[in-house]
């Protein structure tokens, strides 16, 4: 271990504990070694440590201002890259209309190499800008141009879930598959994942939701995730004609096609969840399965109103989507505040819920988000030994204005109602300052 090798910061702490416990060290430090947190205190106790570590006073030290606060990295647990150039378009149609019109004909465009890379690098670098320090990335039906996001993602440093998406029905015919390509595409995007020797980004199974695919080849994709110990995404219950149709298609509720296609694991994140059964939410609870919940996207497409607190309060995990293009904005600090929003209009009309409060969506954007990925041993809060994914959010920046002094939580607070890119001062991957 080198000099070089030690980062010290110093200034007002918040992270998750869990779901209801935040954690404010006013102020407080963060020792980094490498892409590790070493350690994690209240400032008097940062000599001692930096003994007890045979650390020298003299490694690079930030010392946070005071309109400044230090969080966990952002972490976007559903949004489709080759759908950024539609963000804000459609949204007079619903959701199977909007696909047909809109998404299809723009992700048949991803042929092309040179728009796949300019696209990806915008949305990279984007959701970087807005502290997305993890995101779970849908692709393209294509190998090609995917591959160019995994290129993307390990180049600007940013934390990654990303796969191809299976789709052999229910699309444009020069937008599908067979399944024979289906499987042997999903098998060859998933080796080249694994020889980028990123620490960054794993390969995702992504069959795009049930009506896109059959119930065949859901279970070697399946299959081929059980084999890899792989993560899984797709959708689930977003629209209300789409769980019509699924249930008419295969003969059963949503959550059973995909748990008799064994696609229902610890390591699966489904999209959506607004319109699960009580007997689906506890098929979800006793697979481990964790619903990402997009509240842009279900107000833009009038998908309808999620529920969130009964299903975290039932046990499911849950952690935040921008769904872009479903929602118009690729920023979760959006997400954050608009998952209030639409938790406050759900109460409206049922009123036994209680809505979410900053403190539960910062919750869902950070610990949250690492839960429902099957990440929380590595990413999500400061605790020791974890991977060092953070933000320094410097509510003096854009000033709306900082003419009061604020405390750490109202700063948070501020934050998560006011704020934007702007306010992400800077952004660390594992460590490394990537913004």
């Amino acid at each position: 271990m080198t000099v070089e090798d030690v980062q010290i910061f110093i200034g007002n702490i918040i992270h998750c504990k869990s779901r209801l416990n935040l954690e404010v060290i006013k102020p407080g430090f963060v020792i980094v070694i490498g892409s590790k947190i070493a350690a994690v205190g209240e400032e008097t106790e940062l000599p001692h440590k930096l003994t007890q570590l045979q650390l020298k006073s003299c490694v690079a030290t930030r010392v946070l201002k005071k309109s400044q606060i230090l969080i966990p990295g952002l972490i976007d647990t559903h949004l489709h890259a080759p759908q950024y150039p539609n963000c804000g378009l459609g949204y007079d149609k619903p959701l199977l209309e909007w696909l047909n019109t809109y998404i299809y004909e723009l992700e048949k465009q991803y042929v092309d190499l040179d728009f796949s890379r300019r696209v990806y690098k915008a949305v990279v670098r984007k959701t970087l800008s807005n502290g997305t320090t993890t995101a779970c990335y849908y692709g393209c039906l294509f190998n090609e141009s995917t591959n160019i996001l995994v290129d993307t993602v390990v180049e600007y440093g940013q934390r990654a879930l990303i796969g191809k998406i299976n789709m052999t029905r229910l699309a444009p015919e020069e937008y599908l598959e067979t399944p024979e390509d289906s499987i042997a595409n999903t098998k060859k995007f998933v080796k080249y994942v694994f020889e980028k020797e990123s620490d960054l980004v794993l390969p995702i199974i992504t069959p795009r939701f049930a009506l896109s695919v059959t119930m065949e080849l859901m279970k070697e994709l399946g299959q081929i995730a059980k084999l890899g110990d792989l993560h899984i995404q797709t959708h689930i219950s977003e629209n209300a004609e789409e769980v019509k149709l699924v249930e008419s298609t295969y003969g059963m509720p949503y959550a059973q096609v995909y748990d008799k296609a064994n696609l229902l694991t610890r390591k699966t994140i489904l999209g959506h969840g607004i319109y699960l059964s009580d007997e689906e939410i506890k098929l979800l609870v006793e697979r481990g399965t964790a619903v990402s919940h997009c509240p842009d996207s279900n107000l833009c497409l009038k998908s309808g109103l999620c529920n969130v607190r009964k299903l975290l309060e039932n046990g499911v995990k849950v952690g935040l989507g921008t769904d872009i293009s479903g929602g118009a904005s690729p920023s979760i600090i959006k997400a954050m505040k608009t998952c209030l929003d639409v938790s406050i209009a759900k109460s409206f009309h049922v009123t036994e819920v209680k809505p979410l409060n900053y403190e539960e969506v910062f919750y869902l954007a950070t610990l949250g988000g690492s839960e429902a990925l099957a990440m929380e041993n590595k990413i999500g809060n400061f605790d020791v030994h974890k991977e060092f994914d953070a933000l320094i959010i410097d509510m003096g920046i854009n000033i709306e204005d900082y003419f009061i002094g604020c405390d750490p939580r109202e700063i948070l607070q501020k934050f998560i109602y006011t704020g934007d890119d702007r306010n992400v001062a800077s952004v660390y991957v594992a460590g490394v300052e990537v913004k």
